[in-house]
């Protein structure tokens, strides 16, 4: 759920609604500012009221990084926007040019970019697995053709192309 309070969008974490023995009863929230990233824990009586905050939700096609800014096209009206790095910087992890990205929006302006939840990399660096060293859950890292640095099992070799979680960076398997 996404509201507006003092102008600023807002997206709900937790609430619970209590009913304490005396008194009146309230609604407790854990909420999220989109645009800043703050968190704030808050009571409300259960009769406020806030406006909805819209949020606008575009899949774009990452083009390409001049060095500062990082490229996004719309596939339907090929209008291309320019997102800081700022704004970028977790999804570029895994996302190469030409992949798509999921863009939110806020009064016209881009404020998240999310890559898909799942992708498949290749892996460009890594160390050799040591034969015998079969332990239950052993894990090195491995960096991926965008750079990012996954912790995958010692039977991968570089070369590979392995799915990843993007939401928690998490390998989860060889890909198909």
């Amino acid at each position: 759920m996404t509201f507006e309070i003092d102008g600023d969008p807002h997206v709900v974490l937790d609430f619970q609604h209590v009913k304490p023995g005396k008194g009146a009863a309230f609604v407790r929230t854990k909420h999220k500012n989109i645009l800043t990233g703050a968190i704030k824990e808050e009571s409300f009586n259960p009769e406020a009221k806030f406006p909805k905050a819209h949020i606008e939700t575009k899949t774009m096609q990452y083009l390409y990084n001049d060095g500062e800014l990082y490229y996004f096209m719309d596939p339907e009206t090929y209008d291309q926007i320019p997102l800081a790095e700022e704004q970028v910087e977790e999804a570029m992890k895994f996302l190469r040019e030409n992949d798509e990205a999921t863009i939110k929006f806020y009064q016209g302006n881009a404020f998240q970019v999310d890559a898909p939840n799942f992708v498949d990399l290749v892996v460009t660096e890594t160390e050799p697995g040591v034969k015998g060293d079969t332990a239950t859950n052993v894990t090195k890292a491995a960096t991926v053709e965008t750079g990012a640095v996954v912790q995958v099992p010692i039977f991968i070799e570089e070369g590979e192309r392995i799915q990843i979680d993007t939401r928690s960076g998490e390998y989860l398997g060889r890909s198909k």
